[in-house]
């Protein structure tokens, strides 16, 4: 069941339904009600009674309703008084009877005796609050990396336990859950949303330390089990370096060794040789890894000629105010402020930016909602805004193996943001690190691109799976997303071809006919004056794809942005040995099928759960291995109980093997239960 009454403050259209079936993403759908009395506070009295009979648009169907009583918002409760009115109004003539019960018994007599119900299929659009995707900004930062770094943290402990070598390791469960359990409590209102009072920060900042640092240990404990002496505890004692990839799929990229480890790997003369790429932020040295399997180790080759072997390398040019990035897979031009002028795809033969047009534009608005500060941004705010031109822009990094140019942007007296914009060789994805020093007031700041691409629908991921959203307004239900919520991507694509502004940390996102935009930074004062005042940190990116995103990698692509390769400084003799091992799990047969979580069962130490799901929106069978013994497999819910779709549950285990073929319905979640 589901139940709220949000929706009733919407500002802009009234909600059809009070009583109806919700049909999510992958058809299924939960019985919903929402509150006509729209209220969650109500004080018992007759004028919320009636409205509750007034306001009830589904009375064709059931003509019973909740009505919730008491102050909220942390005020209480009922009080005596209010249950005295409640009493002598129960059964009173011009009134609708009213009793109390318990929220099941009110679903489950509407199950049983409504008449067919009307669905609503898709989101819940809540048209209020739509700056609570963007305030806060650190915050929602760190609840981004505390999932990430939990996802793993749980995979390397449940492998760990299960299927390495040195099987004294023990599956930190209760250590696990109370993490869990902090980043669960984070993402209550108001914390997550950035609508809380000061105070509640400076606790999440703690809490969110206390995850991070134990989620990293718990990581590297279960790496040292997993790899065991392999994996030096003294990196001073590593004779090379290997990377890890927890993503499913085969993966390249570049990795950066601080130098000084780099030069215990291959020679101190190495690092000033010329013949390898050292980064001038930080003086690492860039390393080309290539095809590493997913949920597997691949040690990283220290060649200190390879910039010799670079066939297509990135590159960066100036000519007077116009600097170029270039790969073999896209040019990209930049003007003397910083702005994309051109990008072309040289693969499809594509400009992606329409004349006079340009991406990579910083846009400030006034952001003065008319009463909630930290959770509004209205509509009248998008009318108009100053635009930000970068005023120094500078090369960093020539290549071959990353290229980058630094703008600065100043934004006001107090305010400055500092941007690196790189482009790797072996990838058409441009990376936007941006470093700002924020001090505004009631100001919100976003970034825009321009594309030569006509669609009227962008897509934005959700959970598990992408809503689809107008890209025009006609209607005003159209008018009223004008700021929307999106997770890792947002991508516009027609046919053949698309863009997608991949994120970090980022949840707010606009586009408009063919400008896509995103949420950076906002600055309200109610109720915490001192909401993102000073430093931040975060990255954006743009990816642009053959195809529809339907027929793209993109959420393959937004996975890779926020979870690097795992750096492992590794010993030998005993490399040779892991670097063998097979992968902890791999998926094939069904590239729009993404595992995403695998975790010891939470009421049977001798099972294990792995969780699918289908990314884009079709049918799929996908063939799924493990390294780790089990001996039964059986399809489970979220809550790990065994469920029966009415067929079976559909999976078949391949005959001597380790193989299962698991079917797919489009946005499907599957979780699985492995029983040793």
């Amino acid at each position: 069941y589901f139940f709220t009454q949000k929706l009733s403050w919407n500002n802009i259209n009234k909600f059809p339904n009070t009583t109806f079936r919700w049909i999510g993403l992958d058809g299924s759908s939960v019985l919903t009600h929402m509150a006509p009395a729209e209220t969650y506070s109500a004080q018992c009295r007759p004028g919320e009674l009636i409205n509750s009979v007034k306001k009830h648009k589904d009375v064709a169907y059931t003509n019973e309703s909740l009505y919730l009583y008491g102050n909220g918002d942390g005020g209480g409760g009922p009080l005596r008084a209010m249950l005295e009115r409640m009493r002598r109004m129960s059964n009173v003539d011009g009134l609708p009877r009213v009793k109390q019960a318990h929220p099941s018994e009110f679903y489950k007599k509407v199950e049983s005796s409504a008449r067919e119900l009307v669905a609503w299929k898709g989101e819940l659009y809540f048209e209020l609050h739509r700056g609570t995707y963007t305030s806060q900004s650190n915050n929602k930062l760190w609840n981004r990396q505390s999932e990430f770094l939990l996802r793993d943290a749980e995979l390397l402990s449940t492998v760990a336990s299960l299927g390495a070598e040195h099987s004294d390791f023990a599956y930190p469960k209760e250590e696990l859950t109370r993490l869990w359990k902090l980043v669960c409590l984070n993402q209550f209102h108001d914390v997550v949303p950035g609508s809380a009072i000061n105070m509640v920060y400076r606790d999440s900042d703690k809490m969110y330390q206390d995850i991070i640092l134990s989620a990293q240990s718990i990581r590297q404990s279960a790496l040292a089990s997993v790899y065991g002496a392999a994996v030096a505890g003294n990196p001073a004692q590593a004779s090379s370096l290997a990377v890890l990839n927890t993503t499913g799929w085969v993966r390249s990229d570049i990795v950066a060794i601080p130098a000084s480890q780099y030069a215990q790997f291959a020679g101190a003369a190495a690092v000033d040789s010329g013949r390898v790429q050292v980064r001038q932020s930080d003086g690492a040295v860039l390393v080309p890894v290539a095809n590493v399997p997913g949920f597997a180790l691949q040690q990283v080759g220290v060649d200190t000629d390879a910039l010799r072997t670079v066939e297509h390398p990135a590159s960066v040019t100036q000519v007077g105010d116009t600097y170029v990035l270039e790969n073999r897979f896209v040019c990209v031009q930049f003007n003397g402020s910083g702005r994309i002028t051109s990008f072309y795809d040289k693969r499809e033969k594509r400009e992606l930016v329409p004349a006079g047009a340009a991406g990579n534009v910083f846009e400030l608005y006034d952001d003065v909602p008319g009463y909630w500060d930290a959770w509004d941004i209205e509509i009248y705010s998008q009318e108009k805004c100053t635009e930000l031109p970068g005023t120094v822009v500078v090369v960093v990094d020539e290549g071959p193996l990353v290229a980058s140019i630094s703008v600065r942007v100043p934004i006001s007296d107090g305010s400055e943001l500092t941007q690196t914009i790189s482009l790797a060789e072996h990838s058409p994805r441009l990376d936007f690190a941006c470093d700002v020093d924020w001090h505004e007031n009631r100001k919100c700041l976003k970034v825009a691109f321009t594309w030569d691409i006509y669609s009227d629908m962008a897509t934005y991921e959700t959970q598990y799976g992408v809503v689809q959203r107008p890209t025009h307004r006609n209607t005003s239900w159209d008018m009223a997303k004008f700021e929307v919520c999106g997770h890792k991507f947002a991508d516009l694509s027609e046919f053949g071809y698309g863009v997608a502004l991949l994120n970090d940390c980022k949840y707010g996102h606009s586009t408009l006919g063919n400008t896509m935009a995103l949420s950076l930074l906002r600055a309200p004062k109610a109720p915490d004056e001192h909401c993102d005042m000073g430093r931040h940190k975060f990255r954006y990116a743009l990816y642009p794809h053959a195809g529809t995103f339907s027929e793209s990698n993109v959420v393959q692509e937004a996975y890779q942005f926020n979870t690097p390769l795992l750096e492992l400084p590794i010993s030998d003799p005993f490399a040779s040995s892991v670097l063998k091992l097979r992968p902890f799990f791999s998926v094939s047969g069904a590239r729009n099928v993404v595992l995403d979580a695998v975790k010891r069962a939470e009421d049977d130490e001798r099972s294990f759960v792995v969780r699918l799901y289908e990314a884009y929106g079709g049918h799929a069978r996908a063939l799924l291995t493990s390294r780790l013994p089990f001996s039964r497999v059986c399809k489970v819910n979220l809550l790990e109980e065994p469920m029966d779709d009415g067929d079976g549950d559909g999976i078949e285990w391949l005959k001597h093997s380790t193989a299962l073929e698991v079917p797919f319905k489009p946005f499907e979640v599957v979780s699985l239960r492995f029983t040793l």
